[in-house]
This record gives structure tokens, sequence and C-alpha cells, in this order.
């Protein structure tokens, strides 16, 4: 709806993106995976209409900003997008109870959606779904880039080679540390603005090798190379491990994901 794509091409995307969720260690047995283009439809539809009729065009536009120059897809999408909040939309997981508590881990950018759902939940009968949202990672420029597809150097992706992630780092990610080794031993880095710090505080596992790195590092007494250096270290065994998982998912395990069918071990 908001990128110049075919809706073949979204499908494919579709499945790619399963194929990376799938490459994180879900369970078959709890997970079901479904796709717009081939899921709604009868309960999923019918809550859609009854969220649409909720939700005034003055409502929808002071929410998402829609102008009138927006084609008519923007506008009904929320509704989409809203729909599997409710345990109706899935009957083949929930019945007809309506008793059934959702959890929703985003990113920040969702929120509009979910608060529009939650006003109105109550209205139609269901709970108000709650949300876990993430921050956006920095641009590898930091606050002064945006990170973007169109520039393959803004941001590592999960498709990197060692090679690219250890230049992207080393070349592209902004540092909060002196201009001169002298001047950075005096005033140690500025870890607000620091990229590799950043990182780190995503995905290094241990809290204690983290704090003691800010500790070093804005004390001016660990280098930003060797923050880097350990930004790379963390980063390419993520991915490496990533790229291995993924390479292992056929697509009749995205069809298996998919597949509509009772889950009687979700919970168990």
């Amino acid at each position: 709806m908001w990128k110049n794509i075919t809706v073949e091409e979204s499908r494919r995307l579709a499945r790619e993106n399963a194929k990376d969720i799938i490459a994180c260690g879900f369970d078959v047995s709890r997970t079901f995976i479904f796709c717009d283009f081939d899921y709604v439809g009868g309960n999923f539809y019918q809550n859609m209409i009854r969220i649409a009729k909720c939700v005034t065009l003055n409502q929808v536009r002071g929410i998402f900003g829609f102008t009138g120059e927006d084609h008519i897809g923007k506008v009904s999408f929320p509704a989409v997008q809203a729909a599997p909040s409710f345990p109706t939309s899935f009957p083949h997981l929930f019945g007809d109870s309506k008793d059934v508590h959702c959890l929703i881990p985003c990113a920040i950018d969702q929120d509009p959606y979910f608060r529009m759902t939650r006003d109105v939940a109550p209205r139609i009968g269901f709970h108000k779904p709650a949300l876990i949202e993430s921050l956006f990672f920095p641009a590898l420029q930091g606050e002064s880039g945006k990170m973007s597809a169109s520039d393959p150097n803004s941001a590592i992706y999960v498709t990197d080679s060692p090679k690219d992630i250890k230049n992207k780092i080393n070349k592209y990610a902004f540092s909060g540390g002196g201009a001169t080794i002298e001047e950075h031993r005096k005033h140690g880095a500025n870890l607000e603005v620091d990229v590799p710090v950043k990182y780190l505080s995503f995905f290094l596992e241990s809290d204690e090798e983290l704090a003691k790195i800010k500790e070093e590092y804005g004390a001016g007494r660990m280098l930003t190379g060797e923050v880097k250096l350990r930004l790379i270290d963390v980063l390419g065994k993520m991915v490496d491990r990533h790229q291995k998982a993924r390479a292992a998912v056929t697509d009749e395990m995205v069809d298996a994901f998919m597949a509509v069918r009772p889950l009687p071990q979700m919970f168990s």
C-alpha cells in the first residue's frame, strides 16, 4: 500500500520474511504465520468490518495523517492491521472465544494502529490488546543519517557477509570518540551519539560486559577501534547463525507454518 511494488512481489516478500521468522527458532506446533492475501476472509473479514464501522474518516485522518491525495487502500488498511488483535479472527485456534488476551510486539511506528485498536476493542466486545514496543536501530551514520534500503551502508543486513559487516562498522559506524587518541584519553567518548555502543546495547548478551565497555570507553581508557572490533565480533556471529538457520528453511516448512490448522500444543 505504501511502496510501489506489485501484489506478486508483496506475496514473494511475505514468504521471504516468513523464512527469516522461522529461522529465529519458532516452533511449528505453536506458531501460525499467515499472509493477508491468503487468509483474509470469513471471521477475519467480519472483524475488519466491525472495526471499520467504529472509526470515522476524520479520525483516521487525524491518527495517520492521510490526505485527499492518498488512495483508499491506505484508509482501509488500519482495519486489516487491527483484526489479528481479536481471537475470533482465528477460529481454527480459538473457536468463538472472546476471552483471549493479545500481546503485540512491534516497532514504535506501529503504535497508532494499535492505539486505534485499543479504542475500538471494548466497543465490539473484545479485550484491549497490549503492546511491547521496540525502538528503531539508529542508522550507522548516527542521528544525522537515516536507515534506508536505498543506502546499503546505512545498516547491517542479515544477508551481509563477514567482510561487509567489518567494512560497514569500521567505515560508516559513527563514533563518539575523540578526534585524536590524546583527546579521547583526556575527555573520553560521548556515549549518547556513539553508534557502536548503541548497537552493543541491543545485541550484547552480557549486561555486565556492556556496562564495563561504557565505563572504560566513556572514560577514554578504551578506544573506538576496540569497541568496533567487539561489535564486529558480536554481529558477525549472530548473522552467521541466522544465515545458517535460514538456509535450512524450505518452502515446505513455510507452507507448514502457514497451514490453517488447530494448534493444541500452543499453550502447553
